[in-house]
């Protein structure tokens, strides 16, 4: 039986004085003035399942509540759960009762269940929180962009060649391994690839790394067509097991996608190794456990594999907004999305906005103002008179200034929470990641205000 919040806890469950508990005895308060989102996580856990059944586990309350503490201390599960047995700061911040010492695999299980959207609309309570007390009004806003990076190598055609090679290898001997043995044959060539794969690497003459890269295309090529085989079989597969037959079909899936990945990475080597073409980025693959991640390169710096994730922060230091994007984007496409996202999320446009200069455009600037933004400011004027952005030149250093504090509110994301790379795995890990982070990060500020105002 899952239940959505906990009984009365007892009056010797007490804070410490330190900083950290009173920063948590303040996050506490504000989730509490946020028990809509309750619905929201009890859905998630319950997964379609019924309630009124099974073991009863951590409630929708507690699962919030560990999750908000393992983004806002950067912990992994391993500490978390040990954090949870130790601390009695961090038990009671979880409502943890006396004899409850969740494991690492609940907590990775529980956590996980939460989706992309119930974090985002406890970002939408947060800010009704924070607009209902005055902290935030959302009357000046500044926009920035980042890249966030996804949990992969540095992508070369070699190095994805290899990866194919010796994920499809092991899942074929995974399922020589079933009994009756499925009837497919195969040679395993993962010796010889990651030789040639070193050798590539090493190489210090052109004719020997082509001459390397020819024989891993050949080997990949081999490998692809035991895969061809290997599919049909495992996908027909009668075990003598109910969980045999469920393996042998899964591993039929994970063939069929690697399979199709693989050829595309061989199509992409003969492209622009041997015959020396530019391959656009949209068509180029750089990972084949995280094939929704994206080529990000911003003006001269180096290239990043992730999202370009797009942020709205306010006067208070609060993130207001944030868009996850497909592709490579550039700034300047996505400056009126934003706008009109606070639109929608305030119910009126910001009095005075400030963005990085890479969103500065003339359509960009006509579309501030005929919404009644008065001041909409760039860091870089790009062609664009200050007059024209703000009423006088003190404003517009004023907000000019203004807007590097976003860059700030981004380093302490990366650096404080993690968001300099994500962990979790697919799009979907992805989004609750980045959700995950900016609604712990909007809680330790509105917790911090709220201590400094006594």
């Amino acid at each position: 039986m899952r239940r959505k919040i906990n009984r009365q806890m007892s009056i010797f469950e007490l804070m410490h004085t330190s900083a950290i508990a009173k920063e948590l005895r303040c996050i506490s308060q504000i989730l509490d003035h946020t028990p809509d989102i309750l619905d929201a996580v009890h859905r998630d856990l319950l997964q379609g399942r019924r309630e009124d059944t099974g073991r009863c586990g951590l409630t929708a309350d507690q699962v919030l509540r560990c999750a908000v503490l393992k983004q806002y201390r950067e912990l992994t599960y391993e500490e978390l759960a040990f954090y949870l047995e130790d601390s009695v700061a961090f038990r009671s911040f979880a409502r943890l009762e006396m004899g409850v010492y969740p494991r690492k695999s609940i907590l990775q299980d529980s956590i996980k269940s939460l989706t992309e959207s119930t974090w985002e609309a406890l970002h939408h309570l947060i800010l009704g929180y924070a607009a209902g007390t005055r902290i935030e009004t959302g009357k000046k806003v500044r926009i920035d962009s980042t890249a966030i990076e996804t949990n992969i190598h540095h992508p070369t055609d070699s190095s994805l060649l290899w990866d194919g090679i010796r994920i499809m290898t092991r899942w074929m001997v995974e399922g020589h391994q079933l009994r009756p043995r499925p009837d497919y044959p195969f040679s395993d060539h993962r010796r010889v690839a990651k030789k040639r794969a070193l050798t590539i690497l090493n190489a210090r003459k052109q004719e020997t790394r082509v001459a390397a890269y020819r024989d891993l295309v050949e080997v990949a090529r081999k490998v692809c067509g035991y895969a061809r085989e290997a599919i049909p079989v495992l996908g027909a597969y009668q075990g003598d097991s109910f969980q045999d037959g469920c393996t042998a079909h899964l591993l039929a899936q994970q063939l069929e996608r690697a399979l199709r990945i693989l050829e595309k990475v061989i199509d992409q080597t003969k492209r622009r190794v041997f015959r020396d073409e530019k391959v656009p980025a949209s068509e180029k693959i750089i990972s084949f456990f995280e094939s929704h991640s994206d080529i990000i390169v911003k003006s001269r710096r180096d290239t990043e594999y992730g999202h370009k994730v797009f942020f709205t922060g306010g006067a208070s230091n609060l993130i207001l907004d944030c868009v996850i994007a497909r592709g490579n984007p550039a700034d300047s496409d996505q400056y009126i999305d934003m706008l009109e996202r606070h639109q929608q999320r305030f119910g009126t446009m910001p009095r005075q906005a400030s963005a990085d200069g890479g969103f500065a455009s003339k359509d960009n600037l006509s579309f501030a103002k005929e919404h009644q933004v008065k001041d909409a400011v760039f860091s870089k004027r790009r062609g664009l008179g200050v007059l024209d952005m703000a009423k006088s030149n003190w404003v517009y250093k004023r907000l000019k200034h203004f807007r590097a504090g976003i860059e700030a509110n981004i380093s302490a994301l990366k650096r404080r929470f993690g968001l300099t790379r994500c962990t979790w795995s697919g799009w979907r890990g992805f989004r609750r990641y980045v959700w995950s982070n900016v609604v712990s990060y909007n809680l330790l500020v509105l917790a911090r205000i709220e201590l400094a105002q006594g």
